[in-house]
This record gives C-alpha cells, sequence and structure tokens, in this order.
C-alpha cells in the first residue's frame, strides 16, 4: 500500500530499460511516474505503423526468455506472459554469399562450424566455456560494476570456483583466443557476429562479454509477435494495471534539483511534477542536456572524453510476399566483402516479418527491416541536398547487398523508407542519434548506472551489460535494486536521528 512516505520516482524515457526498472519500483510499492517523448513506448526497441505495416525500428530479435534469462525473470516477477516464439536458426550469415546457420541446438550448431571452420574447434570450445561463466554470474544479478560497498559485497558473494578461473580472462580479448592461423573468413564471422552484439569487434571485444555476446543464438533467440515493440507494450499493460502513471508526448526539458534532495521535471509542453528521483532511460548526452547547469563535473568530463557510440542506417520495407519463396530463415546477415571494414553497407543485417504473423503487413506483403553500423558523425553536416543524395546512395547500397540473401528483392518492393542517425534522432531523442550503447571492451571501463547526482540513475543501452532488450533488462534489475537500496538507507538514517533526537530530550 502507497503512502506519501513513498517516494515518488520519475522515469525519462519508455524503452524497455526504463519500463523494466519502473515497473520493478512499482513492485516493491513505490509511487512512479513515466514520461515518454514519442507517441508510443519502445524507443530503439519499438515498432512503428505505416501504410498498414508494423515496422521494427531498430531490435528484431529477442534473447533472455530460457529460464534464468532476464525477460523470464522479469515474466516471473510481474505474471508476465511474453508474446514471444523461439526461432530456428537464429539467422543466417551469407559471407560472399556462402551461408553459416546460426543453429540453437549445440550438437548442429559444433558440426556446422566444423564444417565452415574446421581451424577454429578450440576457439569454440573455450568460447562455450566462457560464455556459460558469464551467464551464470548474470543470473546471479551480479552487480557489475560496483558503486558502493554493499555491491562490492554482493559481488564478492555471487562469485564461484569457475567464476575465479574464468576471472583472467576478463583481461583479455576475443582476438586473443583466436587461432593463429584463422582464416579470413572466420575472423569476419566473428567480427560480424560481436560487432551485431558487443559493438566492437575481435581485436577490442572483452574476452568474457564478447564469449556470451557468441553465444546468443544459442541461449534462444525469439520473434515478437506483432513487433519487437510488443516487449514494450506488456511492460506498459502491466505498469498501468498497476496504478503508474505512463505520460505519451511529454518530452522532459529539464531536470531542476532542489534543497534536501528533491527534483522538479518539467516538460516541453509545461508538464511539471516533483519528485524523489530520477531513472533516466537516456545516454549520458542525453542527461547532459536535461540537467543543463546542474551538470556535474564528472559528467560533464565524460561528455568530452568518451567517444560517441555507433549510428545506424536503416531501410523499412514492404515487400510483396510472392517475390519471397523457399527462405531457410527470416533473419539474414550479409558480408559482401571480407577484405573491407564491417558496416556502412558491407555488412547488413535483414530481418522479416513471419508469414504467420498477421499483424505485421497488409494481407500478400511482408515488413523488412535491414540495418547497417554507421558512425554517427558522418550524417550530421548542413548541405541537405548532400545529406540526401548520401542517404540515397545508401539505399541503393543495402538494396544490392540484400540482393545476395533476397534475389530479387528490388522488385518485390511496394514501400521504402531509408533511416539515417539524423532520423533516430529526430523520433528516439537521442542525441546524434547513437544506437546500441558503447563498445564492450574492457571489463575495468564498464559503465555503472552513476550520473554525480545520488538520486539520479541512468538506465538502458549506456550501463553494462549495453545493448539488446535481455542487456538493457539486466541493467534495470540492478538500478531497481540501488534505487530501492538508496531509499532503504535513507530511511534508516532517519531513524537515527529520530532515535538520538528522542535519546537527547529524555536526559
Amino acid at each position: 500500500m502507497k503512502t506519501r512516505q513513498d517516494p515518488h520516482i520519475v522515469v525519462v524515457g519508455a524503452g524497455v530499460g526504463g519500463l523494466t526498472a519502473a515497473a520493478l519500483l512499482v513492485k516493491v510499492g513505490l509511487q512512479v511516474t513515466v514520461f515518454e517523448a514519442h507517441v508510443y513506448p519502445g524507443g530503439s526497441a519499438g515498432t512503428f505503423y505505416h501504410q498498414g505495416y508494423r515496422f521494427d525500428a531498430g531490435a528484431t530479435l529477442a534473447g533472455g526468455f530460457a529460464p534464468g534469462g532476464p525477460h523470464e525473470r522479469i515474466g516471473q516477477m510481474l505474471g508476465i506472459t511474453w508474446p514471444v516464439q523461439p526461432v530456428n536458426p537464429a539467422w543466417v550469415t551469407l559471407i560472399e554469399g556462402k551461408p553459416v546457420f546460426q543453429w540453437a541446438d549445440r550438437e548442429r550448431w559444433r558440426e556446422e562450424i566444423a564444417q565452415n571452420f574446421p581451424e577454429s574447434g578450440a576457439f569454440w570450445r573455450i568460447q562455450e566455456w566462457l560464455a556459460e561463466q558469464a551467464w551464470q554470474v548474470s543470473a546471479r544479478d551480479f552487480p557489475y560494476p560496483p558503486q558502493s560497498l554493499q555491491e562490492l559485497g554482493r559481488l564478492a558473494a555471487a562469485l564461484r570456483p569457475t567464476t575465479l578461473l574464468a576471472a583472467p580472462f576478463g583481461l583479455l580479448t576475443i582476438g586473443h583466443l583466436m587461432p593463429r592461423r584463422a582464416s579470413q573468413r572466420l575472423k569476419v564471422f566473428v567480427d560480424s557476429q560481436l560487432l551485431i552484439s558487443a559493438q566492437t569487434t575481435s581485436p577490442f571485444a572483452n574476452a568474457l562479454y564478447g564469449s556470451a555476446a557468441l553465444d546468443l543464438p544459442r541461449r534462444g533467440v525469439n520473434h515478437v509477435r506483432g513487433g519487437i515493440g510488443q516487449l514494450a507494450g506488456t511492460l506498459t499493460k502491466w505498469l498501468t494495471d498497476n496504478g503508474a502513471r505512463l505520460y505519451y508526448r511529454q518530452q522532459v526539458e529539464r531536470i531542476q534539483l532542489g534543497e534536501d534532495g528533491w527534483i522538479r521535471v518539467k516538460t516541453r509542453k509545461g508538464l511539471e511534477v516533483e519528485a524523489d528521483g530520477v531513472v533516466a532511460n537516456l545516454t549520458p548526452w542525453g542527461l547532459a542536456e536535461v540537467l543543463g547547469e546542474h551538470l556535474p563535473r564528472r559528467l560533464q568530463d565524460e561528455m568530452q572524453s568518451r567517444p560517441k557510440g555507433w549510428g545506424a542506417f536503416t531501410l523499412y520495407l514492404g515487400l510483396e510476399r510472392s517475390f519471397l519463396n523457399n527462405l531457410p530463415t527470416d533473419h539474414f546477415q550479409v558480408i559482401v566483402d571480407v577484405n573491407r571494414p564491417l558496416g556502412d553497407g558491407n555488412s547488413v543485417f535483414i530481418s522479416l516479418s513471419p508469414e504467420d504473423d498477421p499483424l505485421r503487413a497488409p494481407p500478400g506483403m511482408r515488413a523488412a527491416t535491414l540495418s547497417t553500423h554507421t558512425p554517427v558523425e558522418d550524417w550530421w553536416f548542413d548541405d541537405r541536398s548532400a545529406y540526401e543524395e548520401k542517404r540515397q546512395f545508401y539505399t541503393e547500397k543495402m538494396l544490392a547487398t540484400a540482393e545476395m540473401a533476397l534475389p530479387g528483392i528490388r522488385r518485390a518492393v511496394r514501400l521504402c523508407l531509408p533511416g539515417t542517425p539524423r532520423t533516430f534522432a529526430f523520433y528516439t531523442r537521442r542525441p546524434y542519434g547513437m544506437v546500441g550503447g558503447f563498445p564492450q571492451t574492457s571489463l575495468l571501463a564498464a559503465r555503472g548506472s552513476w550520473t554525480g547526482i545520488p538520486n539520479i540513475w541512468l538506465v538502458g543501452d549506456s550501463i553494462f551489460p549495453g545493448q539488446s532488450t535481455a542487456g538493457v533488462t539486466l541493467g534495470a534489475i540492478r538500478v531497481a535494486r540501488q534505487v530501492v537500496d538508496y531509499y532503504a538507507e535513507r530511511r534508516k538514517a532517519k531513524t537515527i536521528i529520530h532515535l538520538k533526537r528522542d535519546m537527547s530530550h529524555s536526559t
């Protein structure tokens, strides 16, 4: 039962991370208000409607629903049934036209890598073992990086002998584990998987994190019925059913700090609320914008020193189904040239809406999302005609790449919507249009939820463990616990003050 003494938490941004943290805080009795700038929830894992199609804006597949996975645990906590169904293979990677199937079944996967990469058996064995240690740690709510003595104690309690055996690999990269005589095809395959799941490649990807990222297809990948935005939709329904307040079309413009820790949150439409704390489903740059003059020096220094993350160029296509026959999967990753850098159209991820999901497209049609990594800085210039010319060039390049997986795709196109980092910045309100979080390189540089303000926390893909709906859910579980711990300590401190005051009066 909520009382006036229950802390009021404002969640800024209705992405999966923010909504998950909001739901956990409501579950333990806190008052929660969610502000979302857009007209629907989900953020980069949202689904938008256009001319009868439901397009996944960014993320198209979701993991974390297997027993012990973050979504499965949230479902158990909240009594939620997720609208998901597994896909197998998770996707097919085409490297210069030759396929590698990402099977969920481990034995079948081992046969696949033996056939395609015979020199790599030892690499995949150590990768699989390290991935198991990483997944076991994540299932124990491993509070990393620790931000308090309390979290340091929990981290120590979560350690196991096998964890300690794996710990030295935390200082290595996936590149250190690769075979000395690895073929270029193996290197490109590993790098392409890491780029979509760790935002970096084998010479830089942390060995523990990267091993878990490479293991995602074996942990179960799922299609979300109605589009991946239904994950956020499921969470928002639970929140409204359980007393939380959600406001759409309310972009937070300013967070003001007052005395005694109170916070005033203002939106561009003039709505103002007072809060005891804020959970910001924003990038650090996004939080800096709304803090204004209250921006802490440490966060300001981070803005100046931390490189910006990746952006994405996307195509949202409406395709005539009759041209898409006998496909081995609905999801493809295409690498055109193994001797060129990944991203920028040389590597493209393609997701088709399932034929048995009538919510996604008009009769006889299918929705498709195509995406490629691209540096955000490359899209922010003032010459509008040059911008449109570049957008058209990338559109043609993406369609040409997609032809390798879907021959004749150009003839199937009935609708084509391009999206650039500037598009993402406009619709998601993420500065520069950054998506996917930070590259997961050194564990020693992993970013926690800290903001420099004790009752404001970051959540989402900017904090460890980073991207994917499963990753931001793990981060949200941790942030919700930090919020609860913070107010529990404050209550304890107030109780001690009152006891001391009572004792002084009695004497």
